[in-house]
C-alpha cells in the first residue's frame, strides 16, 4: 500500500502550522499571527509510533482574499484536498465557528475523504468545553487539542491513523507492481514506452516533463510463464534541497508514494553520467521502502562515445550503491530496444526473490549453522540463546529470531545472518528484515 497523505485543512489562522510543526517533530512551516502565512503546501515524513506517513500543511481555505498570491494558494490547497487521503480540519475554539468555517467544511465535503476534527486551541476547561460547537459543521466528534501545548496530540493521532490504518503485509497478489525512479531526463518515459510497446507516457528533452505517476499493464510472457506487470512511471526525484516548492515538490510527493506502492523499483541511471549523488538519493528511498530493486543503466547506445565498458560501469555501480542487495544491473537503450527483454525477465525474478518463502526446517537448519560457525558475541554471563526463528512475512522476506538477550545482537551480527541465510536461499535484488525478539 502506499504511505497515506495527511493534510492538514481549515480557514486561515486556526493553528494548521504549529500543528503541522508539532507532528513533523521540527519547526518546517513558519507560523505567526498573522491570516495567510502560509502560501505554498509544505510537506513532510512523519510517522506516529510505527506507521509512517506524509504530512502536508496547506494556506487557509477562504473564499475571498486581497493577497495577489490568492489564487495559487487556493489552487494548492485543492491540489491537497484532491491527493489526501485523509483531512485533518481545524478550528478554533478560541474564535468560535465562523461563517469561513462553514464555507471551508462544505468544501471539504465534496471530496468525500474521511475528515478527523479537531478543535484548536483548547488549553483550558472552558475552551474544552466550546469544542463541541464544532458538532454543527457535520465532521464527526471534534477532538479537544492545543497544538501549541501538545495537549490532545495522542488522542488525535490515534484517530487518525485508525483511519488510515493499512494491513503491514504487503499484498502479493497476481500484478507485479513496478515502479520506474530515478532523477530528472534519464529516461524513464521513453523506458517505459519501450518496454510496453505503447506512447503512453509524453518523452521530451526538457527535465521534469512527467509531473505525476503514470500506470500501464504489461502482460510478460516468457516459455510457459505469464505475469501481469505493472509499470508506473515517475516524475523526476532530485534533492530535497533542490527540489522546488510548488508543483515540483507535488511530483517528488507522489514519486515516493510510488515507490511506496511498488513491488519491484527499477533505479534508472543515464550512461553518459553514470552514477550521480542524486541517483543515490533516489535510490535510498527505494532502499529504505524494503523494494525489489534492479539498477537500470539506459541510453547505453552511448558507451562506444564514453569508451567506458560494462565491467567498468558494474564495479562504479556496486561501489556507490552500497546498499544494493545483489541486485542485477542491467544495460539497456530504450531508443534502440537493447536489453529490455533481460530487464523484463530480471524484474520478474526480483519479484520472485522478494516475495519467496523459504521451508521452516530448511531455514532452522541454516540459522543453527551460522551459530555454530560464528557464535553470537556475549556480554559477561549474558549470552544469545536461540529458541526459535520462524519467516513471518513475504514482501520483504522478513524472518523474526525468537531469542534470550536479543540486545547483544549488534550491527555487524545481524548483517552476518543476512550474508548467511543470502548464501543459502538467494534473495537476489530483495532486502531483508531481521527482526530480534524476547520471549519464546
Amino acid at each position: 500500500m502506499a504511505i497515506p497523505v495527511i493534510a492538514i485543512v481549515g480557514r486561515p489562522n486556526v493553528g494548521k502550522s504549529t500543528l503541522f510543526n508539532r507532528l513533523a517533530g521540527e519547526r518546517i512551516a513558519v507560523v505567526s499571527d498573522i491570516a495567510g502565512t502560509t502560501r505554498d503546501r509544505v510537506s513532510a515524513d512523519a510517522s506516529w509510533g510505527d506507521d509512517r506517513y506524509i504530512l502536508v500543511d496547506t494556506a487557509g481555505i477562504e473564499g475571498n482574499s486581497e493577497d495577489i498570491f490568492w489564487p495559487d494558494m487556493q489552487s494548492q490547497v485543492l491540489k491537497a484536498l484532491d491527493e489526501a487521503d485523509l483531512l485533518i480540519f481545524v478550528t478554533d475554539t478560541g474564535y468560535g465557528l465562523t461563517d469561513a468555517d462553514r464555507d471551508a467544511a462544505n468544501l471539504i465535503r465534496r471530496y468525500n475523504k474521511p475528515v478527523v476534527l479537531a478543535a484548536n486551541k483548547a488549553d483550558n476547561v472552558e475552551r474544552e468545553q466550546q469544542a463541541v460547537e464544532a458538532y454543527e459543521l457535520d465532521l464527526g466528534d471534534p477532538i479537544p487539542i492545543s497544538a501549541y501545548h501538545n495537549i490532545g496530540i495522542g488522542d488525535l493521532m490515534d484517530v487518525v491513523m485508525d483511519s488510515v490504518a493499512t494491513d503491514d503485509d504487503e499484498e502479493v497478489g497476481s500484478d507485479v507492481r513496478i515502479s520506474i525512479v530515478g532523477r530528472p531526463n534519464v529516461g524513464k518515459s521513453a523506458l517505459l514506452n519501450a518496454l510496453t510497446g505503447e506512447e503512453r507516457a509524453l518523452v521530451s528533452d526538457i527535465p521534469g516533463t512527467t509531473r505525476d505517476s503514470i500506470d500501464s499493464r504489461y502482460r510478460y510472457v516468457n516459455g510457459d510463464d505469464e505475469s501481469d506487470l505493472m509499470f508506473i512511471d515517475t516524475a523526476g526525484l532530485r534533492r530535497r534541497g533542490k527540489t522546488e516548492q510548488g508543483i515540483e515538490k507535488y511530483s517528488a510527493l507522489r514519486t515516493i508514494q510510488a515507490i511506496e506502492r511498488s513491488h519491484v523499483s527499477l533505479i534508472v541511471l543515464d550512461a553518459s553520467e553514470m552514477v550521480t549523488a542524486q541517483d543515490l538519493h533516489v535510490g535510498g528511498f527505494a532502499s529504505e521502502a524494503s523494494r525489489g530493486l534492479v539498477v537500470v543503466v539506459n541510453k547505453w547506445d552511448l558507451s562506444r562515445e564514453l569508451k567506458l565498458t560494462r565491467e567498468e560501469a558494474e564495479e562504479e555501480i556496486r561501489d556507490r550503491f552500497k546498499f544494493l542487495p545483489n541486485s542485477s544491473i542491467v544495460f539497456t537503450s530504450a531508443l534502440t530496444g537493447r536489453g529490455l527483454d533481460r530487464l523484463l525477465k530480471a524484474t520478474v525474478d526480483t519479484y520472485a526473490e522478494w516475495s519467496k518463502r523459504v521451508a521452516a526446517g530448511d531455514l532452522t537448519r541454516v540459522v543453527i549453522d551460522a551459530l555454530a560457525t560464528h557464535p553470537p558475541p556475549r556480554a559477561g554471563y549474558k549470552r544469545v540463546r536461540l529458541r526459535k526463528v520462524a519467516q513471518t512475512r513475504t514482501g520483504p522476506p522478513t524472518f523474526t529470531f525468537h531469542m534470550a538477550n536479543p540486545d547483544l545482537i549488534h550491527f555487524s551480527y545481524r548483517r552476518y545472518l543476512d550474508n548467511r541465510l543470502r548464501d543459502a536461499f538467494g534473495f537476489d535484488g530483495s532486502p531483508l528484515r531481521l527482526r530480534f525478539v524476547g520471549g519464546a
